[in-house]
C-alpha cells in the first residue's frame, strides 16, 4: 500500500508539473501572439523592411528577426502559417511599427503597400546601365553607384571575391525612395541575389571545381549569349567542355563588354581590343561577371548539358547551330553567312521598293496639283 500511495503522489506531482508547463508556454504563445510590446522592447519606432521578391517564409522571419520586429523567427513562420497569410505577405520595401504583437505583425505585413519608385531591372543590364536608370527613375547619383560598386567593404560584407558586385546586382522589380543612398540599392540587390541562389550550390560548387566568382562570370556571358532561354544549358555545356580542354572560350560577349556596348555584332578587328576581358586573347574565364544575370542563366552555369559540344554560331532567327568539331563549325558559320546575305538582299529589295512606292506617290500629287491649276 505505502508503495501504491507513493506512486500515485509521484503521478500526480508529474500530472501538476505539465500542467504548469503546459499553462507556462499557453501563456508564453498567447504573448507573443497577442500581447502588444511583447516582441521588442523599448519605445516603438517604424522602420523599412525590405521583402525580397520570391522570399520563402523562413527568409523573411530572418528579416524581421534582424530589424527587432520578433524575438523567435521559428514562431513567427509557424504564426504566418497558421494564419493562412503565406501567400499573402507582398515583396517590395514596406513600413511597419515596432512592438507590436504576431498577430498584428503579420495582419500588417498583409496589408501593407510597397513604398517608394518601383524599379524593375530585367535580366542582363550591366552596373552602369542600373546606375543610369536609378539615377532617371529615383535620382540617385549614377557616379556614386558605380563607386559603390567597386566598394571593397560592400563586397567584404558579402563575401564577394571578384574586381565589383557587378553580376550580383540581382534582376528584380525594387522599391527604392528618392533618399535612398547608393550604398542601400546596391546592398539590397546584392542581398536578394544571396536570396535567390539555389540550395546546395556550395555542393555543386565543389563538383564543378569552381568558385561561385567564376559560375556567376559564366551565368552573365551566357544570359549575353542566348535569346531563347532553352538554349542555356547547351550553350553552358559549351564552355564548360572548352575551359576543360584547355580552349580559349572566345565568347563574343566578352569583347562586347571591354568595348562598353554591350551584346552586339562583333567585327573581325574588334577581336584584338588589349582587355583581360577578351576571351580570344585570355585563357579561362574573364576576372568578373560582364553583367548581372538572372536565376535561369545561373542554373544553367551550374548544371550545363551533357554534350561534346565545343562551338556554336548564330543560325539568324535568335537559335543557334552547336557543333562538335571545327569543320562542322565552319560549315554552319557559312551557312549563317549565306543567310545574312539573303537577309541584307531582302533588305535591299524592300527598301528599294519603298523608295520607289514614294516617287510615285509624289509624281501622283504632283499631277493631281498640275490637274487643278489648269
Amino acid at each position: 500500500m505505502p508503495d501504491s500511495k507513493r506512486r500515485k503522489r509521484i503521478i500526480g506531482s508529474v500530472l501538476i508539473l505539465s500542467l504548469l508547463l503546459v499553462l507556462l508556454i499557453g501563456l508564453e504563445v498567447f504573448s507573443r501572439f497577442f500581447l502588444e510590446g511583447s516582441v521588442a522592447d523599448g519605445p516603438r519606432k517604424e522602420v523599412y523592411v525590405t521583402i525580397p521578391s520570391g522570399a520563402s517564409i523562413t527568409e523573411i522571419a530572418s528579416i524581421m528577426y534582424a530589424e527587432g520586429l520578433i524575438e523567435h523567427p521559428r514562431l513567427f513562420t509557424y504564426a504566418v502559417r497558421f494564419l493562412g497569410a503565406d501567400k499573402k505577405i507582398q515583396a517590395g520595401t514596406i513600413k511597419i511599427t515596432t512592438g507590436q504583437s504576431l498577430v498584428d505583425l503579420i495582419g500588417n505585413l498583409t496589408r501593407a503597400k510597397a513604398v517608394g519608385v518601383s524599379v524593375t531591372l530585367r535580366e542582363g543590364l550591366t552596373s552602369w546601365e542600373i546606375a543610369e536608370i536609378l539615377q532617371r527613375e529615383v535620382g540617385i547619383d549614377s557616379a556614386a553607384f558605380m563607386a559603390i560598386t567597386r566598394d571593397s567593404s560592400l563586397m567584404a560584407e558579402f563575401a564577394i571575391n571578384a574586381p565589383s558586385v557587378e553580376g550580383y546586382l540581382y534582376p528584380d522589380t525594387y522599391y527604392l525612395k528618392a533618399s535612398a543612398s547608393p550604398r542601400v540599392a546596391a546592398a539590397r540587390m546584392v542581398s536578394n541575389f544571396m536570396i535567390h541562389l539555389p540550395e546546395g550550390i556550395e555542393d555543386r560548387l565543389a563538383e564543378l571545381h569552381m568558385t561561385l566568382n567564376e559560375v556567376v562570370t559564366l551565368a552573365s556571358i551566357i544570359e549575353w549569349e542566348v535569346l531563347f532561354y532553352r538554349e542555356a544549358r547547351a550553350v553552358s555545356s559549351v564552355y564548360h567542355n572548352r575551359l576543360k580542354r584547355g580552349m580559349l572560350l572566345q565568347a563574343d560577349p566578352t569583347i562586347g563588354y571591354a568595348l562598353g556596348k554591350g551584346p552586339s555584332r562583333i567585327l573581325y578587328r574588334e577581336l584584338k581590343v588589349d582587355s583581360p576581358y577578351n576571351t580570344y586573347l585570355y585563357p579561362g574565364l574573364p576576372p568578373g561577371a560582364i553583367n548581372n544575370p538572372g536565376s535561369r542563366a545561373i542554373q544553367a552555369a551550374l548544371n550545363p548539358l551533357q554534350s561534346n559540344y565545343l562551338y556554336f554560331v548564330a543560325q539568324g532567327d535568335g537559335t543557334h547551330a552547336f557543333t562538335t568539331s571545327l569543320s562542322e563549325h565552319l560549315a554552319a558559320k557559312q551557312k549563317l553567312d549565306r543567310v545574312r546575305r539573303e537577309q541584307k538582299l531582302q533588305k535591299e529589295v524592300e527598301t528599294t521598293k519603298q523608295k520607289l512606292d514614294r516617287v510615285r506617290r509624289e509624281q501622283k500629287l504632283q499631277k493631281e496639283a498640275e490637274t487643278t491649276d489648269s
